[in-house]
């Protein structure tokens, strides 16, 4: 690939874990919130310091599994990289520690260790590597990505596995070349088990329907919290329909997609970082805020060298489809 094309590949890539974790470190002051609270306080929240929650230490245990592994990975190979990372049990989230004791106790094998778990977005909000190494793949990135996700939910909340799949598929739409926000949207859902995710369809389909219906933010934001909220506030069938509304309503603008992620309230962090990296895939690190980027290379971030062998993984997995190709069709 020419130099420009890498180039063009760091920008993407480097902007979605940048986007994720950007705002993931603006929605956790926030977190819990109603965003009429955000609204007194901050009018509108902008700034933010710190690097991230659990959103970002889940996500790191991914890219770590997927590094390690060439870039192919099970639920096996990241509950392998879930017991080599007990330095951030501190920040798992209740279905994280239970599926980590589970194995860590060898009670379950990694297919079952999800099963009984309460509705999360504990693998949507972090599964944004696995769209990224599935670039311009997103039925891959889909396929992938379920079997991935049942390590923290099978069984009833089965529901969680299809939003992460639509995360992921989200994401390797957003860096394909030439896509737009429809066709990032559409292929949320479009690669989904048609029976088996329809409740996750459907949620999606009507909230970004509402999103378009509001016409814009604030009207969308009110009607949400009328008739789309759920008991449990990370429940991936708000979390992931709110994000990828702000996401169309943004215009998959980064800036604007994580401003308005995290002002959303609810569980802040998960929603800006979803939207936060879906955005950064979609326009890359140079459509973010300066300012913001300088923060977290400041601090010294290794991001920028995540990104490369992130994509190291997309280079050789294109060579891989290559030589597959080759062979069909010699």
């Amino acid at each position: 690939m020419s130099t420009q094309g890498k180039t063009w590949l760091m920008d993407r890539v480097y902007g979605c874990l940048l986007g994720g974790l950007i705002g993931d470190a603006m929605g956790a002051p926030v977190e819990n919130w109603h965003y009429k609270e955000i609204e007194e306080k901050y009018g509108v929240l902008r700034e933010f310091s710190g690097e991230g929650t659990d959103d970002s230490a889940v996500k790191l245990i991914l890219c770590e599994a997927l590094i390690k592994n060439g870039g192919h990975i099970t639920c096996d190979e990241l509950a392998d990289s879930f017991l080599n990372n007990e330095k951030y049990y501190d920040l798992f989230y209740i279905p994280v520690r239970n599926m980590y004791h589970k194995l860590k106790s060898d009670i379950s094998r990694p297919t079952e260790a999800g099963r009984g778990n309460m509705p999360s977005s504990s693998s949507a909000l972090a599964i944004s590597p696995l769209g990224l190494v599935n670039a311009c793949n997103p039925r891959q990135a889909a396929r992938e990505t379920y079997d991935v996700a049942s390590l923290v939910h099978s069984g009833e909340t089965s529901f969680c596995c299809d939003a992460a799949c639509a995360m992921a598929a989200a994401v390797a739409q957003a860096i394909t070349p030439g896509s737009t926000v429809d066709d990032v949207i559409d292929a949320s859902t479009r690669y989904l088990h048609k029976k088996s995710a329809a409740l996750m369809i459907e949620k999606i389909n009507s909230v970004v329907q509402m999103a378009k219906d509001a016409g814009n933010y604030k009207t969308f934001r009110q009607r949400f919290y009328e008739n789309c909220l759920y008991d449990i506030i990370c429940n991936s069938l708000e979390t992931v329909p709110a994000a990828l509304a702000i996401f169309y309503l943004s215009d998959g603008d980064p800036v604007q997609c994580i401003i308005n992620g995290a002002n959303f309230g609810r569980d802040a962090d998960t929603i800006a970082s979803m939207v936060g990296a879906l955005a950064g895939a979609f326009a890359g690190v140079s459509k973010l805020d300066p300012g913001w980027v300088e923060q977290i290379e400041a601090t010294g971030s290794f991001q920028q060298e995540l990104a490369q062998q992130i994509i190291d993984i997309i280079l050789e997995r294109a060579k891989e489809m290559a030589e597959i190709s080759n062979l069909i069709l010699a």
